[in-house]
Formats: structure tokens, sequence, C-alpha cells
């Protein structure tokens, strides 16, 4: 970390030192290191009191001395409101982080947020992974929290398509939340990028959830919430999204599901409803067009010869039962079990519990 971030950092773990504190510093000295170098009194001139400023660490602190190493093996950044790396759009919330802890690169291309259930259905997971698909190919980074559910499936969406994809994270840069997701964690950090408004060590409490929920929504043109309960803390994200002037999209949901509940009041509300990529993409981004799906899925069709090709047509978003398959299709179970095998192997479908089948990867 060079000097400035250093300085940073020094403010950021300063107790009771938040953002607000961090632009009146900024407003008064002209940079970080200005404010660190001035005494009490320039403190109290500036609005902050000079309490504050005795507990600013310094070379000695044990804490600074444990983080400082850390960060800088980790590669991580400390992008600050006035750097010029710093997002566009996040800048242009009316609540915009100080600064935030980076780890790996930011995208130069436009955001696009999926948030939804972290209980989400098979169709939910498959749609949602299609969708960062579609989306990532056509060079729009997929942002998302890196929670279970839908969050993952966003991201993995994006990786599978060799695109974009940031997540934003509700405790410090160096911890992995959910811990299942460390993988997901790590390969997004491959080509991507992690980030956190939290200094390190912070734990992932609830309530760091809806800042968290505001800069995903803040980095991002539109969002998407894919199945949400009445109380999911996904529609904080679609509040935001509203309040900062994003596109909100919503994906319709049976009445009787309780994770659709929040969807459809959405949509009732004014929510743009999504039941292909082409809703977001003519919303967003007009000029392009879902073709590079469409060859990619006409070149997935072509290579399929009756019965297969009739097959993988019956399969959709929505779980169907095998027996329902071979009635549609009119083939035997031997003929459509080899067939099934075949169609999920090439990526095509994927088998779930119960002998159903459901269209793309999970």
């Amino acid at each position: 970390m060079n000097v400035v971030q250093q300085a940073l950092l020094k403010l950021h773990l300063t107790p009771n030192l938040g953002r607000t504190a961090l632009f009146k510093l900024h407003a008064y000295f002209g940079d970080f290191i200005s404010a660190l170098e001035a005494n009490p009194q320039a403190w109290k001139s500036a609005g902050l009191s000079a309490l504050l400023r005795s507990k600013v660490p310094d070379e000695a602190d044990p804490k600074y001395k444990q983080i400082l190493p850390q960060l800088e093996s980790m590669g991580v950044k400390l992008i600050s409101f006035w750097d010029d790396d710093y997002p566009q759009l996040l800048r242009e919330i009316h609540d915009p982080p100080a600064l935030f802890y980076l780890r790996g690169q930011l995208p130069q291309t436009d955001c696009f947020a999926i948030v939804g259930s972290r209980r989400a259905t098979a169709p939910g997971l498959s749609m949602t992974r299609e969708l960062a698909k579609i989306l990532a190919q056509h060079n729009v980074c997929i942002v998302s929290g890196l929670a279970r559910g839908i969050d993952s499936a966003a991201h993995r969406g994006a990786l599978e398509a060799q695109g974009r994809t940031i997540a934003v994270l509700g405790c410090g840069i160096d911890r992995i939340y959910p811990p299942e997701n460390g993988r997901l964690f790590h390969d997004i950090l491959k080509a991507n990028a992690i980030i956190s408004e939290y200094p390190p060590g912070t734990p992932p409490l609830a309530g760091h959830f809806p800042g968290r929920n505001r800069i995903i929504s803040g980095l991002s043109r539109g969002v998407l919430i894919v199945e949400a309960a009445e109380n999911s803390g996904s529609l904080i994200t679609g509040d935001f999204a509203l309040e900062q002037g994003r596109e909100l999209f919503a994906i319709p949901g049976a009445l009787h599901n309780p994770n659709s509940q929040g969807t459809n009041r959405l949509l009732k509300e004014g929510a743009q409803l999504v039941t292909e990529v082409k809703d977001i993409l003519q919303q967003l981004w007009p000029g392009q067009s879902s073709k590079q799906e469409l060859k990619k899925q006409e070149a997935f069709t072509d290579q399929l010869a009756e019965p297969a090709l009739n097959v993988y047509q019956q399969v959709n978003y929505e779980p169907l039962h095998i027996d329902d398959i071979a009635r549609k299709c009119s083939l035997t179970p031997m003929e459509l079990s080899a067939i099934l095998l075949d169609l999920e192997l090439q990526g095509g479908i994927t088998s779930l519990p119960g002998n159903h089948y459901i269209r793309g990867r999970l």
C-alpha cells in the first residue's frame, strides 16, 4: 500500500471515525495525509473532536501493524471517493462509501445486479444462472452479494460465461461468508473483484447488510430480484435501487410459493417483468440483442438429432418429472434415460431429486 492508502487505513481503523468524518476531513484538509499531520485543534476546526484525533492509530499500534501486512499479502487496495478509479455510478448516490477495500480488479463495463432468496428453488437458481451467463456474454458485469442461493447462482453464471462479476461483502474483506462459498470466493478473485466497505476483521452482522445492499444497487444500472419473500433482505436492495434511480426488475413466481410474495408485490407496484434476458437488454442496452445467445442455443440444438431434440425442447425452467417427459415424447423408460443422461453430460439439462429435470445447469 502507498502512503495515501496507509493514511486512509489508519483513519478507518480509528474507533468512532466513520464515513461522515472522512468526508469532513477531506473537505477541510484536502487529503488524508494532511489530516493525519494536523493537530487536535485543527480537527476541531474541521468539525471533529480533539479526542477523536487522539485515537488515530500510529505506526506502532498493534492492530495497524497486524492488519497492514495482512492486506498487503492479499493484494488489497483501498479505494476512496476521491480516487479516479472510484466507480462513477456509485459516486452519484446520495450516501456513497467514503472508501472501500478492493481485492481483484474493477471492470470497465456496465454493471447489473442480481439478488434474491438464500433458500431459492431449483427453477430460480437455474434461471438466475442462465440470465447472468447471457448478460455476461453481452459484456455486462454481474454484481451480487456472495450469499447463498440466488447470489451464488448469479456469480456462477457470470463465471461460466468467462465474464465479469463483483461480489460485495457485508463483512471484512479478509472473511469468506458464508464459509461454504470459499471456492466461489477464490474463483471470483482469479479475474474479477471482491469489495467491502467494512474494516478487516468485521464479522457478518445482520446490521451490515443494508449498507452492503446500497452498494450493490449503487454500482449497477439496474437490479433484478429473483425469489424474495415478503420480508426478504433482497427487497431492501430493491428499495435502494428505486431511491437511487435505478431500473428495478423482478421475475414472477407461483402464488403459493412464499419466495414469490415479495417479487410478485414488486411487479404489482411497477417493477419491470422479466421472463427472458431480452426484457433486461431491451430496457437498459437497447442497442444489444440476444443474438449471441440465440446462436449458441441454435448451435446446441443443431447438434441434437431426434428424439433427443424433442426431449430437450420439452424440458424448461420448471422441474418436469421423467414420466411426464416420457409421455410427451412417447419414449420407453430405457430410451429416455439414455437421452437424458447424454443431455446432462452436455450441460443442456440438470437432474433433480425425485426424477425431475430442469433446463440448464444449477
